[in-house]
């Protein structure tokens, strides 16, 4: 089978940033504190902004020798020279993209940075970056490179980054890192930026975080082979209270235009957590006599109703979700490498989505490795240029 792929979370990290995005962008006023990068003698070189460390950066040699604790894809696929930040790099990431057959990356950015408490530093700092993705980077090839931009966690400046964006164009999804959000979304502070992405038809997406606060639970553990089995608890952990949220307080059916993705947090565990919901629906409605002179109930549709209407996930590799595509529905499933994260299958995907998917329909396959996002993305995958050929079982029963 021949189809165009598009990997729906894959990423641009701090460590990968080339080392002017920030200083070329943010106004002369921030000086010193404007996000840099810091060369120490004896150590690796670091992102130092406003007085604090935000990470490492992989532009000079790390150092590091011995057997590693963790791998990425850039481990596996036998890339050892991290200097030339090739997820930074459009030219060397088109070529890692072609390596693996895939077509179009939506492309995250760090997901450990811009995190300082003063507000208009902050703001700046998300702008200056999301100005850089969009205009700089993803320009080298518009139709095969989709920036997320990175929003606040904050409603007011979420919102006003979101407005700016909006404005200039270009912006196809907007990521808010929902682990470190505050208020949460009940509050109606929020309700203007739930507005405003309706009205511009830009994506909502919730994807993992890895800030100090939400890693505190390894800190105990560290050192400890257990400690790897955390990451499926931590994931889960950030994205269960957001999401029920969702429907518990009516955000999503008072805003039926409103689009969200779930990213890089398994698929495999939602359809529970939606039939419950609808149970919990049920119950309600049970007592609608109770809340009669209450103001009755909002909530008129099921949450798995609401949930197909709205709501996309992405996932690598889950033979479990493979088996839950009758719940998830034939448009709402989004396949990812997950580049070049631990958890990636680069440059090995069509390897994979062959083993997970090959016993599928094709038409339904194709779909949820690319034809899914084209339709919500507004992607025309007819005019991609790479077309991944993937073994399915009834190519093999042909022959």
């Amino acid at each position: 089978m021949e189809t165009a792929l598009v990997s729906c979370d894959d990423h641009l990290d701090l460590n990968m940033l080339p080392a002017n995005v920030w200083q070329d962008r943010m106004s002369e006023k921030w000086g010193d504190r404007t996000p840099h990068i810091v060369e120490q003698e004896n150590g690796p070189a670091l992102w130092m902004a406003d007085g604090e460390r935000w990470g490492f950066w992989s532009g000079r040699p790390m150092g590091f020798k011995g057997p590693k604790p963790i791998h990425t894809a850039y481990d596996r696929g036998g890339i050892e020279d991290l200097t030339e930040l090739r997820a930074g790099n459009a030219k060397l990431r088109l070529e890692d993209m072609d390596r693996d057959q895939v077509w179009a990356h939506l492309i995250f950015g760090p997901v450990t940075s811009i995190n300082t408490p003063d507000e208009a530093f902050m703001k700046a700092c998300y702008a200056a970056y999301n100005d850089w993705l969009l205009e700089d980077f993803c320009t080298a090839a518009p139709d095969r490179l989709i920036g997320v931009a990175m929003l606040p966690p904050h409603p007011e400046a979420a919102f006003d980054e979101l407005q700016r964006l909006a404005k200039k164009g270009g912006c196809r999804q907007a990521n808010l890192q929902i682990a470190v959000a505050e208020p949460r979304l009940e509050d109606k502070r929020w309700e203007p930026l739930w507005q405003l992405l309706e009205e511009t038809g830009i994506v909502l997406s919730f994807h993992v975080t890895v800030f100090p606060g939400v890693t505190k639970a390894f800190d105990k553990y560290k050192g400890s082979p257990g400690a790897t089995f955390l990451h499926a608890k931590m994931f889960i952990d950030q994205f269960l209270d957001p999401f029920v949220d969702l429907f518990a307080w009516g955000i999503l059916e008072r805003h039926p235009g409103l689009k969200i993705v779930i990213a890089e947090c398994g698929a495999g565990w939602v359809p529970w957590v939606v039939e419950e919901l609808d149970y919990r629906h049920h119950r309600l409605w049970e007592c609608a006599d109770f809340w009669d002179d209450k103001g009755g109930i909002p909530h008129e549709m099921k949450p798995s109703e609401i949930f197909k209407r709205q709501v996309y996930g992405t996932f690598q590799q889950s033979p479990t979700t493979m088996a839950l595509t009758d719940f998830w529905g034939k448009e709402n499933l989004l396949w990812a490498s997950d580049y070049p994260h631990p958890d990636s299958i680069w440059p090995n995907s069509v390897a994979k989505i062959s083993e997970h998917m090959g016993h599928m329909n094709p038409q339904l396959v194709k779909g949820i490795v690319g034809g899914n996002a084209a339709k919500l993305y507004g992607l025309d995958l007819s005019k991609a240029g790479l077309k991944a050929r993937i073994p399915m079982e009834g190519d093999k029963a042909a022959a």
